[in-house]
């Protein structure tokens, strides 16, 4: 990938695809503890819900020049931290395990559209410049977007994976 354009195609193109696979399943589907994670689809969705705020917040103090205000199940810790990344997990699914689908669903959807339309709003510049925001460490906001991609296209994966197992089709 190597601009704002290319980036931006590649997640409207994963935000429908995911949407495609989420219309063809039903409620029991979504929020049947999948193995061996024993998280549902639904806890998956607002799993990538919550980090998406982590980079809409990013972008989000990208175009106000300012410093990112990030989400508070980071709990004031580095979101970057390996060794806080199950406790991390652990908030956003007790945070999010009670609400419906429909819900998590629909914050994850306008949410994703939300960083979309406000990437789309930036320059190039600000999005490929590895210099621009010390806050980002020498990475360019790029790799923001880029990182919400793979996380998307991961847990994607592992989704299909697991529907391609004819017991879990089946549920009606």
């Amino acid at each position: 990938m190597h601009d704002k354009t290319e980036i931006l195609t590649l997640l409207l193109e994963e935000l429908n695809r995911w949407e495609e696979l989420l219309s063809h399943l039903n409620e029991k589907q979504v929020t049947m503890p999948q193995r061996p994670s024993q998280w549902s689809i639904k806890d998956v969705v607002a799993h990538l819900r919550a980090w998406q705020q982590l980079s809409f917040a990013r972008v989000r103090a990208a175009q106000d020049n300012t410093e990112p205000v990030l989400p508070a199940w980071l709990a004031g810790s580095d979101p970057e931290s390996e060794e806080e990344l199950e406790n991390f997990n652990a908030r956003i699914y007790e945070t999010h395990r009670r609400q419906s689908w429909q819900q998590v669903y629909q914050d994850w959807r306008d949410g994703f559209r939300s960083l979309l339309t406000l990437a789309e709003r930036l320059p190039n510049e600000y999005i490929m410049d590895p210099n621009r925001y010390d806050w980002l460490n020498g990475r360019p906001l790029f790799a923001v977007l880029e990182g919400t991609y793979e996380h998307h296209q991961e847990h994607y994966d592992d989704l299909q994976n697991w529907l391609n197992q004819p017991r879990n089709l089946q549920m009606d």
